[in-house]
């Protein structure tokens, strides 16, 4: 099973760069995109409707700001809108999941904390919620696997030059310690580093152009422990921009259907 993960930052740029063309020659079983900035009733046409897929997303209901969405070859048993946080931030585009047999797969967008309609408050209380969420659902007899822009990195190799990035959102004392207790408290792992461990891999740039300044590796599928030996190969496509984020790509040996 391959899936594919990007935040596409604005899916009608991304489409005019090429990306729904790069999307049909990729074989993937599941797509997932975030940060679409569209609304739902404007995706309804070529190109964003794939052949050989299910189309869903998930619009915040407020034009050119966030928005999910996921692409699957086969139907899913059930869709999921938002996580069900208190806060309600969850509701704004943020999160879109369908259910197979026995695994579910989720699109995130997380608040980045970076424009004025995202605080570091409204982002810290995002991942309070998300790391109570993540505790709950291990309990499930059910496989996770969360594809998304996770707007943190976990260690110092996934920041270019962090000396200097180490007072930035994204990379804060308290942001790496989250992502350490995501991986080894809370019962997930790192499909990327479980497939892939060479140096200098980031998938997305601040400067907004691909390889201009200094890279983070912010984009993640996180999957539940018990999937860590399914994954077979990890990497990220680098031959053609059609965001500052890059596309991730994670080949399992899965069969969801």
């Amino acid at each position: 099973m391959r899936i594919i993960s990007l935040c596409v930052e604005g899916i009608h740029q991304a489409a005019q760069r090429g990306l729904y063309d790069w999307l049909a020659d990729q074989d993937a079983d599941i797509i997932c995109l975030q940060d679409l900035r569209a609304q739902e009733y404007e995706l309804d046409g070529d190109p964003f409707q794939l052949d050989g897929y299910f189309a869903y997303f998930f619009d915040s209901g407020i034009k050119h700001y966030n928005g999910v969405a996921i692409y699957t070859r086969q139907q899913p048993k059930a869709l999921i809108y938002g996580l069900g946080f208190s806060s309600g931030v969850d509701m704004e585009g943020r999160y879109l999941q369908v259910d197979f047999e026995q695994i579910s797969v989720g699109s995130l967008l997380a608040p980045s904390a970076r424009s004025e309609n995202e605080s570091q408050e409204v982002k810290i209380q995002f991942f309070d919620d998300m790391q109570a969420h993540l505790h709950k659902i291990t309990r499930k007899r059910r496989e996770f696997i969360f594809c998304g822009n996770w707007a943190m990195a976990h260690k110092r190799e996934d920041v270019q030059n962090w000396q200097d990035n180490d007072s930035v959102s994204g990379f804060l004392p308290h942001e790496q310690q989250w992502m350490k207790q995501l991986f080894s408290q809370v019962g997930y792992t790192d499909a990327f580093r479980r497939g892939n461990t060479d140096k200098d891999e980031y998938t997305w740039w601040p400067s907004g152009t691909v390889g201009n300044g200094d890279g983070w590796r912010t984009d993640y599928q996180v999957i539940s422990d018990s999937l860590a030996n399914r994954v077979e190969y990890a990497t990220t496509y680098k031959n053609k921009e059609f965001s500052s984020h890059l596309p991730l790509i994670v080949d399992y040996d899965l069969e969801v259907y």
